[in-house]
């Protein structure tokens, strides 16, 4: 289908099903770490799955696109920013994808009194990795609140997802290493027992600038942290591990 493109949007191919994805170079454009999270998550047949702050509705896209054998399965995408919300929605519409793909309007910090309670099976999310806010030029700018604590909090995100997870839920997260301690801490706070984590590393011998976490609201606890993930392998060269992540 044949979509408008606004002023510095661009249509980018997502490489799966044929679907497409609008962007806005002005704004912000999804980068690895939404892919890795599209690909760590795990959904079943019939499952409601929803993404607290889902930008341009990339990984809602990329979830549907992944879980063609989890018939039945809907996928919401929650966001606060409006020109994203228009974005998403008319990239759900370019790829025909309105019956299973919704994007709803509205505040994280408000996602249970939007939903409800135990409303989802699983629940992702990629939220802003900053917490040092100071020194901002323009803090109300669309690439800002997408990388910084302006909006919503990292507890925000955690206890708003406890909220809405069913019983026996999955919530999965990508942040970053340094704030795995808080991470942790808040998911034991809201019930939401770390269950899965997977540390990325930009190559073999770097330290790891990403971690993938998996938690099971109201689980034992025991966690399982497995092997480590590295992208490149030489310069521009990405390792056999990450392809099978993009192209499997």
């Amino acid at each position: 289908m044949t979509i408008k493109l606004n002023a510095n949007e661009r249509l980018d191919d997502l490489q799966r099903c044929g679907y497409e994805i609008i962007q806005n170079t002005e704004i912000f454009c999804f980068g690895i770490d939404a892919v890795l999270l599209s690909a760590y998550a795990k959904v079943l047949p019939g499952e409601k799955v929803l993404d607290l702050g889902c930008g341009n509705g990339v990984i809602p896209i990329l979830m549907k696109a992944r879980n063609a054998a989890a018939p039945g399965a809907h996928y919401t995408g929650l966001e606060i920013q409006e020109i994203n919300v228009d974005m998403a929605r008319r990239s759900v519409i370019h790829n025909g994808i309105e019956r299973d793909v919704e994007i709803v309007h509205g505040d994280i910090k408000e996602a249970s009194g939007i939903f409800g309670g135990a409303s989802f099976d699983v629940i992702t999310t990629n939220p802003p990795y900053m917490n040092e806010n100071h020194g901002l030029t323009n803090p109300e700018s669309h690439k800002a609140i997408a990388r910084h604590e302006i909006l919503c909090t990292l507890e925000d995100v955690i206890r708003e997802s406890a909220k809405v997870l069913r019983p026996g839920g999955r919530f999965y997260m990508v942040h970053r290493p340094h704030r795995l301690t808080e991470i942790i801490m808040l998911m034991k706070q809201y019930r939401v027992e770390p269950k899965r984590m997977r540390f990325v590393h930009p190559y073999a011998d770097k330290d790891a600038n990403m971690v993938l976490i998996e938690g099971i609201r109201g689980a034992r606890p025991m966690v399982k942290v497995e092997n480590p993930l590295i992208i490149y392998s030489g310069r521009n060269e990405y390792t056999e591990d990450l392809l099978k992540i993009y192209y499997t």
